[in-house]
């Protein structure tokens, strides 16, 4: 059971980095929404109609999952690598870690403001999404439960990119040359029985692929992937990434001098 001043401090960060996100919303919810809806317009308007169907569904309601949830990852990575790299450039993260609050209570307050961040714009691109097809949800539980673990994931891994980083263009790096090709490779705009057997052998060591295609299961009952299995990797990635943040976070790496 938390205490009160345990409480006190994870909501005061929660309240802090979400009043930094919408206090920019322009750059920050915005930007998500003009990029989505280009991408409806362009792969969904212009050239899905040339594809047609994929798996029995139209093609602009076949890729509309996936380019929500690509919207979810990126905002849930970019909030908390911001945000976290951006409390060590300014030194103030060291008053946190002075302070008497556990440093899961820091970890938990970060990544529940990515999540914020990720669920926010999600909303926002399913909302756009609706403009363009109509969205049915084929499973609550699997669709909710997939947004929240996927967010939690990437907030993860924002933070943890947040500590090794040294300057600002390496908060980049990860978005730019890992997560980026990981997305488009993870089956957003196709189906990974589209692939030669080499390339879907490739395909299911990219985690990207999982969270996509669970993601999609929820939404349209449609998946590549077992949803189990889908689970059982979200839930690993997880664990495994919080422990190493933490333990990161323990240790003072990449912060303390």
């Amino acid at each position: 059971m938390l205490n009160k001043p345990v409480l006190i401090a994870f909501s005061t960060i929660v309240i802090k980095e979400v009043t930094r996100f919408t206090r920019i919303w322009v750059q920050t919810i915005i930007p998500p929404a003009i990029s989505m809806t280009l991408y409806f317009v362009i792969f969904g308007s212009l050239i899905g109609p040339r594809i047609g169907t994929m798996n029995g569904y139209n093609y602009i309601d076949y890729i509309a999952p996936g380019i929500i949830m690509m919207s979810i990852i990126n905002n849930s990575y970019a909030n908390v690598v911001s945000s976290f790299f951006g409390a060590k450039f300014q030194r103030h993260i060291e008053e946190m870690l002075v302070a008497p609050i556990p440093n899961i209570i820091i970890l938990a307050g970060f990544i529940t403001g990515g999540l914020a961040r990720g669920v926010l714009v999600g909303i926002v691109v399913t909302a756009v999404a609706l403009c363009f097809t109509k969205l049915t949800i084929y499973s609550y539980f699997v669709t909710f439960a997939v947004v929240l673990m996927t967010s939690i994931v990437f907030s993860l891994g924002g933070f943890i990119n947040a500590i090794f980083a040294k300057k600002f263009d390496d908060i980049s790096i990860i978005p730019t040359f890992v997560l980026t090709p990981l997305i488009y490779l993870g089956g957003v705009f196709y189906s990974i029985d589209m692939l030669p057997d080499f390339w879907q052998t490739v395909s299911i060591f990219n985690p990207i692929l999982y969270m996509v295609n669970a993601f999609r299961f929820g939404m349209l009952g449609e998946s590549d992937i077992n949803i189990v299995t889908a689970f059982i990797i979200l839930i690993i990635f997880m664990m495994v990434l919080f422990l190493f943040a933490l333990h990161l976070l323990n240790k003072g790496i990449g912060i303390k001098t």
